[in-house]
C-alpha cells in the first residue's frame, strides 16, 4: 500500500469486512486518520483536458508549451505546472523521431592479410 488512494481502500475494507472502528483499522495498518478522511478540494478540469485534447490531436508534434499557447489563444489561463501535469495524466507525448538507421555488421567478410 503505497499510495493515499490504497490505503483508504484497505481501511474500508477493514471496516466493513471485519466490522472495526475507522480508529482501529487506521491503527492496524499504521495509516493516518487524517489520510482517510481526506477529500480532495481539487476542481474538475473535464473542460480544460476536452480543449486540450483537441489542441494536441491538430498536430501530434504539440508539445505542453505549444498546446499551452494555443489554449491562452483560446482564452484558457493556466498555470504551467498544471497543464504538464494535465497533459502527462492525459498520456499525450510528442512523438520521438526514430534514429538513423545504420548496418548491423559488415557486408563482406574481412580479407585474411597475406591471402591476396
Amino acid at each position: 500500500m503505497v499510495t493515499p488512494p490504497a490505503r483508504r481502500e484497505a481501511v474500508a475494507h477493514l471496516c466493513e469486512a471485519h466490522q472495526v472502528s475507522q480508529l482501529r483499522a487506521c491503527s492496524v495498518l499504521s495509516v493516518d486518520r487524517s489520510s482517510v478522511r481526506y477529500r480532495s478540494l481539487r476542481p474538475d478540469d473535464a473542460d480544460l483536458r476536452k480543449a486540450m485534447n483537441a489542441v494536441a490531436a491538430e498536430l501530434r508534434l504539440f508539445g505542453y508549451r505549444r498546446v499551452n499557447v494555443m489554449l491562452e489563444r483560446q482564452g484558457w489561463q493556466v498555470n504551467q505546472k498544471k497543464l504538464r501535469r494535465l497533459y502527462r495524466e492525459e498520456k499525450l507525448q510528442v512523438r520521438k523521431r526514430g534514429g538513423r538507421k545504420r548496418a548491423l555488421g559488415t557486408r563482406r567478410p574481412m580479407l585474411a592479410p597475406g591471402a591476396f
